[in-house]
């Protein structure tokens, strides 16, 4: 970036204000104007400092970060990034900054991980150039759409994967498909203990049944299946009969578990009998993927650049040649429905 990004870090400790500060300022496109320990002390210096990005704590003394959010979306949206311990607690509460309006979280660092924060700074250039609006979504409807389709299992696989922006997307999609979805497996960048939480939040919040993929979990009808963060990536294996496989890798494009291992094991698996779907995210993982799917004969769609958080891993896609379609989120569920349902005529 031309002018560094400029960010006002929040948290109530100073060890962890330190921390983050540090660790922004080594990236010469960053610059941390200023620091809060409470929400208070935040509200003035947002007023004082104007910065592009904060970086939010979500347990503070007096107004917790998610109250603190919420008044920053109504009253002065702005991109905000949580960071949140990594427990279970945690990962509930930045599920819900993220449905707010955050723009991305970070968990805090375990004592003597060798890159605490990993890719923060990447995440806070990213929210300082992104178009995102920062407005609290709508909160969508609860919906039953009706199991009207023939979705069996072996004739379509749906794999999908996001990134930055990607728990509202998914929601959006998800929400459109019947209890007797096709089997739809998923990759979104996420710290580990957050996937359990977000696949039980889409479990409430969706028809099909929803759950962090397990090792040797048969893909079923009306399922689908998150790729549990952490130290493995998620494959689709077994022709005959099609299922999880949890394996441990090095990460690839700097992501454990990554997208383009997903797709290419669905390429491998489905061939033409697979859909293939990109949406928001930074950088490109899963763009080579969802080619080599293409290639292999699956139907692949593509989030629009309007309709993306961070129009990264759609826009690296679609000028590689992977996105046969490109629609705006709203359409994209029901794309994927139209892709996998079965005809009277037989298999497309």
């Amino acid at each position: 970036m031309s002018v560094p990004a400029r960010v006002l870090v929040v948290d109530d400790s100073p060890t962890m204000r330190g921390l983050i500060t540090a660790i922004l300022n080594s990236d010469p496109d960053v610059s941390v104007v200023g620091q809060a320990g409470d929400a208070m002390q935040a509200r003035e210096a947002i007023k004082q400092l104007n910065p592009d990005v904060v970086t939010l704590d979500i347990e503070m003394p007096n107004m917790n970060g998610l109250e603190f959010l919420e008044k920053i979306m109504r009253l002065r949206p702005m991109p905000v990034i949580m960071v949140s311990t990594m427990t279970h607690h945690g990962a509930d509460a930045t599920l819900a900054a993220l449905e707010i309006g955050a723009f991305d979280c970070v968990g805090k660092p375990a004592p003597g991980e060798p890159r605490p924060f990993g890719d923060l700074a990447d995440k806070v250039k990213a929210a300082a150039r992104s178009q995102h609006r920062f407005v609290r979504p709508a909160a969508p409807p609860p919906v039953q759409p009706a199991a009207t389709a023939d979705f069996r299992v072996g004739r379509k696989i749906v794999a999908i994967g996001s990134s930055t922006g990607g728990v509202e997307a998914l929601i959006t999609v998800l929400q459109k498909f019947p209890r007797n979805c096709p089997p739809t497996v998923i990759t979104q960048h996420m710290p580990p203990t957050f996937t359990k939480s977000f696949a039980d939040r889409l479990n409430r919040l969706c028809a099909p049944v929803v759950e962090e993929a397990t090792d040797g979990a048969r893909l079923e009808v009306g399922k689908i299946y998150l790729a549990p963060g952490g130290d493995r990536h998620l494959q689709v294996v077994n022709p005959g009969a099609p299922s999880c496989r949890l394996v441990e890798r090095p990460p690839v494009n700097g992501h454990r578990p990554s997208v383009d291992v997903l797709f290419d094991s669905v390429a491998e698996l489905a061939g033409r009998n697979a859909v293939g779907v990109i949406l928001t995210g930074m950088g490109r993982d899963g763009a080579a993927g969802l080619l080599k799917m293409r290639h292999a004969g699956a139907r692949t769609v593509g989030q629009n650049e309007k309709t993306c958080v961070v129009y990264g891993m759609p826009r690296v896609a679609h000028e590689l040649g992977a996105v046969e379609h490109q629609l705006p989120l709203g359409s994209i569920g029901e794309e994927i429905l139209k892709l996998t349902a079965a005809r009277k005529e037989g298999i497309d």
